[in-house]
């Protein structure tokens, strides 16, 4: 995948980094690390500028996230609370805790959204629940704007700096990558055995 990626990248320049970028927020497994590394090693030999991949990419990150969150907002809890309704049993999920996870997100949502555009996997997803919680558009865009801005213009700065050692930088990304998946499949876990031992006192 690497590979078809840089080769992409070469041939459609800023274009194919901001189509690049926001399928990768719809499709996480295409690692955002090596579009921006590598598109920042592209402005030491070609015409483009770290400002210039930095801005695509965040327009690409926002082209993703917007029909992320609007997939979101069709869902809505209120669908999901049917789906609970239906599979509830099997999945050992009630309505009470759609609610009580809606309702954290009402509290602590912006900042979610902000923190998460700089967590790998997750960058990406944040933006179903933001929609699903009915977060407000623009204050939506405004932390993923301001969440993307900063992963992107590390990334790409990184990447400029090393020049033909981008790819260590992605090996290093790759490891960071791992730990961040390491500790969402604990937290997954985690409440996976909360829910059991809750159900069975049920």
């Amino acid at each position: 995948m690497e590979s078809w990626i840089t080769e992409f990248m070469e041939q459609f320049g800023y274009l194919g980094i901001l189509l690049l970028i926001a399928l990768e927020n719809l499709f996480p497994p295409i690692p955002s690390e090596v579009i921006l590394t590598f598109g920042g090693f592209m402005t030491t030999y070609t015409s483009l500028t770290p400002l210039g991949v930095i801005v695509v990419a965040t327009l690409g990150s926002l082209i993703g996230a917007i029909i992320l969150f609007y997939i979101g907002r069709l869902l809505g809890v209120e669908r999901l609370e049917k789906i609970v309704d239906r599979w509830g049993r099997l999945l050992r999920v009630k309505k009470e805790d759609i609610r009580k996870a809606d309702a954290w997100f009402d509290k602590y949502g912006y900042w979610a959204v902000f923190l998460c555009r700089m967590v790998p996997l997750i960058r990406s997803l944040i933006s179903l629940p933001a929609g699903m919680s009915g977060m407000k558009l623009v204050p939506f865009l405004f932390f993923t704007t301001i969440g993307t801005l900063i992963w992107n213009t590390i990334l790409v700065f990184v990447g400029a700096a090393v020049g033909d050692n981008w790819e260590q930088i992605v090996e290093f990304m790759d490891v960071y990558s791992n730990i961040a998946y390491a500790l969402i499949a604990l937290v997954a876990i985690a409440v996976i055995i909360l829910y059991i031992r809750r159900a069975r006192k049920f």
